[in-house]
C-alpha cells in the first residue's frame, strides 16, 4: 500500500497524470468526492439569511454533510473553509463542527484566496489526502455578505509607487469597467449575456435541476417593520429573477458612474449570503467505507494578471491548467466561470473561444448569486449535479480573484 501511494506521487510529480485517458483513469489514491452540497443562496441585506450568523450557517451545512454521507464524523481528520470577509472565520468554523458532531480529535482551519476561496479549500484537503497526511476532510466555501466587511485600509508609500500594487486598490467596479472599455465590450453585449444566465437559471430552478445540490436550511428572519421573528425554511436560491430579457436590463441605471457607464446591477454578480461543502477523500476509503464516488478531483492551479483587470483571471488560470494535464479546451465537456461581471465573463468567453453552450449551463452569479469565499466550492456542486444530469465527463471551474489572479480546478465526473 505505501509503496503503491509513493508511485501514485511521484507519478504527479513527473507530469505523467495527463491527457484524457490518464485522467479518467482509477487509482487507490485518487481524491474523490463523495459528496458536494451547498445551501440556498439568498440575498445579502434582504434575504433569508440576514439575520443568521455565519457560524450557524456553516454548522447546518455540516450537519447536512454528516446526515447525508452517513459517516462516522470521528473519521473526518480535517475541515477547511473558504472565507473572505470574517476574520473570525477560523474561531467559527473550529467550534461550528464540534457542535456538529465532529469530535475534537479533528482540526479545522480557513483560508482566503479572495472568490476562489472555496477551491483553494478544496485544493488544501485534496493536498493533504494526496501526501498521505489524511484519508478524508471536509473542504466548505462560506459567506455573510449580510455582515458586511472591513474596508481595505490604504498601502505604505512605498508599495504605492508600484502602480500594480496601486492598482490592487482598484473597487471590483472599477475592474469591471476597465475590461469593459479596455476590451471594448458595449453595454449592450454585457446585457445580453446576463439575461442568457437569468434564462437557463429561471430553467433550470423550474425544472429542479438545482435540488439535489441543495439542502435546505432551517433559521430566523426578522421583519424590519414590525420587529417579529419567523422561523423559515429556505430551499430555493433567492435571486433568479424570472423573465428578465436583455430589454429590461437595458433600463438599469450604471452602478459605477464614477468609472464608466457599462456594468450596472444588471449585469453584475450579485451580492449574497450562502454555503457549500465538498466531502473529500481517497479512491480506496470511499470504496471500504461504501461511499458513492460522485467525481475525481484531478488537481487546481492560479495564475496572476494585471489587478486592474482582474476578472480576466480565468484566461491565464484554464490554460495553465489544461497544459498541465496535456489537454486543449474542447476536451473539456462543461465550464463553471464564475460570473462576477458580465464583462469579464464574455472576455473569458471571447478570449478562450469557448462554445457559450459548454459554459454556466445552469447560468452563473449574476443570476445566483455570489458569495465571496463559498462561490469556489458553489460551482463545484453544481457543475456535477449538471454532469449527472447530461452524462458529461470532464469538467472545469475557474473565478477571477480581486488582486489580478485567476484559479481553475479539473474533475472527471465518475456518475456515467
Amino acid at each position: 500500500m505505501a509503496t503503491d501511494r509513493l508511485n501514485s506521487i511521484l507519478s504527479h510529480l513527473k507530469g505523467g497524470n495527463t491527457g484524457l485517458s490518464a485522467i479518467t483513469q482509477k487509482n487507490p489514491d485518487d481524491v474523490v468526492i463523495t459528496l458536494a452540497l451547498r445551501t440556498p443562496l439568498a440575498k445579502a441585506g434582504k434575504g433569508g439569511f440576514k439575520d443568521t450568523q455565519l457560524d450557524h450557517i456553516v454548522y447546518s451545512l455540516l450537519k447536512e454533510v454528516l446526515d447525508k454521507s452517513k459517516i462516522d464524523p470521528a473519521l473526518v481528520e480535517d475541515v477547511c473553509l473558504g472565507n473572505v470577509n470574517d476574520g473570525k472565520a477560523p474561531y467559527l468554523l473550529r467550534a461550528a463542527s464540534l457542535a456538529a458532531g465532529i469530535p475534537n480529535t479533528s482540526g479545522a482551519s480557513s483560508v482566503n484566496r479572495f472568490c476562489s476561496s472555496g477551491l483553494k479549500a478544496v485544493q488544501d484537503i485534496a493536498n493533504q489526502i494526496t501526501l498521505g497526511q489524511i484519508d478524508i476532510g471536509i473542504a466548505m466555501g462560506a459567506e455573510l455578505m449580510s455582515a458586511g466587511g472591513e474596508p481595505v485600509q490604504p498601502f505604505s508609500e512605498e508599495i504605492l509607487k508600484n502602480q500594480e500594487s496601486a492598482d490592487c486598490l482598484q473597487p471590483m467596479g472599477q475592474t469591471s469597467e476597465n475590461v469593459g472599455a479596455d476590451f471594448n465590450i458595449s453595454r449592450e453585449v454585457q446585457d445580453k449575456y446576463a439575461a442568457e444566465s437569468y434564462r437557463r437559471a429561471e430553467e433550470a430552478q423550474k425544472a429542479g435541476w438545482f435540488d439535489d445540490e441543495i439542502v435546505p436550511i432551517t433559521t430566523k428572519v426578522k421583519d424590519p417593520k414590525t420587529g417579529e421573528v419567523k422561523q423559515v425554511t429556505l430551499t430555493k436560491d433567492e435571486g433568479i429573477r424570472y423573465g428578465t430579457t436583455a430589454e429590461s436590463l437595458g433600463k438599469i441605471r450604471p452602478a459605477f458612474p464614477k468609472f464608466g457607464n457599462r456594468s450596472t446591477g444588471g449585469n453584475s454578480s450579485q451580492v449574497t449570503d450562502g454555503a457549500a461543502a465538498i466531502l473529500l477523500m481517497r479512491r480506496s476509503r470511499a470504496i471500504e467505507l461504501n461511499q458513492p464516488i460522485l467525481a475525481k478531483f484531478c488537481g487546481a492551479t492560479v495564475a496572476g494578471v494585471p489587478p486592474r483587470v482582474m476578472g480576466i483571471g480565468p484566461t491565464a488560470a484554464i490554460p495553465k491548467l489544461l497544459s498541465k494535464y496535456n489537454l486543449n479546451k474542447d476536451d473539456i465537456d462543461i465550464y463553471e466561470i464564475n460570473e462576477a461581471f458580465a464583462s469579464m465573463a464574455v472576455y473569458c468567453l471571447q478570449n478562450l473561444g469557448l462554445d457559450h453552450a459548454k459554459v454556466n449551463p445552469r447560468g452563473g452569479a449574476i443570476a445566483l448569486g455570489h458569495p465571496l469565499g463559498a462561490t469556489g466550492a458553489r460551482q463545484i456542486c453544481t457543475v456535477l449535479s449538471e454532469a449527472r444530469r447530461t452524462k458529461q465527463k470532464v469538467l472545469v471551474t475557474s473565478m477571477c480573484i480581486g488582486t489580478g489572479q485567476g484559479m481553475a480546478g479539473l474533475f472527471v465526473n465518475e456518475q456515467v
